[in-house]
């Protein structure tokens, strides 16, 4: 073999290697966003169960049977509008007794003053003694009380002759009869027999519990004068009700316990919410968030520009030599479909908002720039 051909190899070699370093690919191209700049707000998020504000069970209050069911199972109804109806006859009865019983009554208060009237007149000739003055006195002052016995006796029977039309005491929504027409009802004071039940619909009580740790960043910021408390302030809520994917309904906080529960360690509030359309039922449960911060000025990016690298949340910036390098970021809400970053970037940083998957740390991209803002809200964003 000629000294020719090792020669011809070598230089074949070096040609394809030239070949080769001229094909390497350009860096992936990579859309980069500044970091938004935003007034915003913290919120609390929890899960609920509404309650009615007000809730009644519908008993009989006088004893006999029922003979008219007058309402449509779970209508709605107003104070006043009559339920039920009981056999009256018997209540009918008294009530006319005791009529008679008071006039009887008032007739002998009459005999007794003009009996008195005479015995006062004859005592002036001493025709009579002082003793039956007396008397005649007594017997009216006697005539006067068996009056009041009657007229509370007449008044008794005929409230209990109202009482045979059961009527709502609030308004609201009832449920279904629970007795039919012909069953007898007990109207004791122990043992009344239940009718029915009514709940009030709007507006209505969305119930939370929130854990020591909440109540304690918010008595802190309260103190700092930097939030308001839900303890004589009506603070914003919303609500994101099952199976919606943001909030539909607005609130206002109006109570908070006066102690938290030994047994979980959480604290009960409640917020009330306006339910005019009857949309809701008392026993649904929603997601709610109440305002946790006041207003103060942060750093946003898109929530899709977060990535997990084990236990630490990241966002891949891109440096002034085009290079990417993940910068571990701490967290905050969600506002408008933007993430907060509490820490960990600066308002000039170049971060990847789409192409998230081409970046490889310490690689050159080729990024261009975008707007951080979503074009629609997330999922759960405030409104």
């Amino acid at each position: 073999m000629s000294l020719a051909t090792p020669v011809v190899a070598l230089l074949l070699l070096v040609g394809c290697g030239k070949k080769e370093e001229a094909a390497a690919p350009p860096a992936p191209p990579v859309t980069v966003a500044n970091p938004t700049k935003k007034l915003t707000t913290d919120w609390d998020e929890f899960t609920g169960r509404f309650d009615a504000v007000d809730q009644v069970q519908v008993r009989a209050r006088v004893t006999g049977f029922i003979t008219k069911v007058t309402f449509v199972d779970g209508a709605v109804i107003k104070t006043g509008d009559v339920l039920y109806e009981i056999d009256p006859r018997q209540y009918e009865a008294t009530a006319e007794q005791a009529q008679g019983q008071l006039d009887d009554a008032k007739a002998k208060v009459v005999l007794a003053e003009k009996e008195l009237e005479r015995a006062t007149t004859l005592i002036k000739t001493q025709a009579i003694s002082e003793n039956i003055v007396d008397q005649r006195t007594q017997q009216l002052a006697a005539a006067q009380a068996a009056v009041l016995q009657a007229e509370g006796a007449l008044k008794l029977a005929k409230l209990n002759l109202e009482y045979t039309k059961v009527v709502a005491p609030i308004d609201g929504r009832v449920s279904r009869h629970l007795i039919s027409v012909g069953n007898l009802v007990q109207g004791s004071d122990s043992g009344a027999t239940v009718l029915t039940s009514i709940v009030s619909m709007s507006p209505i009580y969305l119930y939370f519990d929130m854990d020591e740790s909440i109540y304690q960043r918010n008595s802190r910021l309260w103190f700092e004068g930097r939030r308001p408390s839900s303890r004589d302030t009506p603070n914003a809520v919303q609500i994101t009700l099952t199976g919606d994917n943001k909030p539909s309904k607005e609130g206002k906080m109006d109570f908070l316990d006066n102690r938290l529960d030994v047994g979980t360690g959480t604290l009960r509030g409640r917020a009330i919410v306006d339910n005019h359309d009857l949309s809701i039922l008392p026993g649904q449960f929603a997601r709610l968030r109440v305002i946790a911060s006041g207003e103060y000025e942060a750093l946003l990016v898109p929530d899709t520009a977060i990535a997990t690298d084990q236990s630490r949340k990241i966002v891949m910036v891109v440096k002034a030599d085009d290079t990417v390098e993940a910068r571990p970021v701490v967290l905050g809400p969600l506002d408008d479909g933007l993430r907060v970053i509490r820490e960990g970037l600066k308002p000039d940083d170049r971060v990847i908002v789409d192409g998230l998957q081409r970046a490889r740390i310490g690689a050159k991209v080729s990024p261009k720039m975008a707007d951080a803002k979503p074009a629609t809200p997330a999922a759960g964003a405030k409104p």
